[in-house]
């Protein structure tokens, strides 16, 4: 029997998102790059309407916001059983010199940051990529850390994080299992 532990109720995703929004304007500041919104299929690319959806009540000037597919940019495509499920990328704005944040449900090892960016480059030379993570919960085997961190969830190799988002799963909310495998 595994154990289920919510870590983020439905308000409190907004509220994180929410400041989230607000950390990203403030480090953003008036530079002169263009800065756009870029989430990773699938959940990602929810959290970073949310964001973006928030930017664009803050700001005068709206980011870009685009969405990125990493299924063929993983290292490891090749090694899993099932075929990966692709998803549209979407970025039909001009990332030369652009200050991008790149937006994920979950960093853990941070390889699919790292297939993130080399899809990212695809379209062009960024000026800057940030990250922003709704939970960060360590055991990175790459060096890479979020610029923007909605929760920092210390876990064990041993335990699961699910995020769950209304538009996929029918409520929002961050959960941790004690088995891996197990899905919420």
């Amino acid at each position: 029997m595994s154990h289920l532990t919510v870590v983020l109720d439905a308000d409190a995703m907004r509220r994180t998102l929410v400041r989230i929004a607000h950390e990203i304007v403030e480090r953003s500041g008036d530079g002169d790059a263009p800065l756009a919104i870029v989430g990773i299929h699938r959940r990602g690319a929810i959290l970073a309407r949310r964001i973006h959806a928030q930017l664009c009540e803050i700001l005068e000037q709206p980011p870009a916001y685009g969405e990125i597919d990493i299924s063929f940019y993983r290292d490891d495509v090749g090694q899993r059983p099932e075929q990966p499920t692709v998803h549209a990328s979407s970025i039909d704005f001009d990332v030369e010199g652009a200050t991008i944040v790149l937006v994920d449900d979950v960093l853990y090892t941070g390889r699919t940051v790292r297939a993130a960016i080399d899809a990212l480059f695809d379209y062009g030379r960024p000026g800057r990529v940030q990250l922003a993570v709704l939970a960060d919960r360590g055991h990175r085997e790459l060096p890479i850390r979020p610029d923007y961190v909605g929760k920092n969830l210390p876990t064990s190799r041993d335990e699961t994080v699910a995020v769950h988002v209304a538009e996929l799963d029918g409520d929002d909310e961050v959960r941790i299992l004690d088995r891996p495998g197990v899905t919420a």
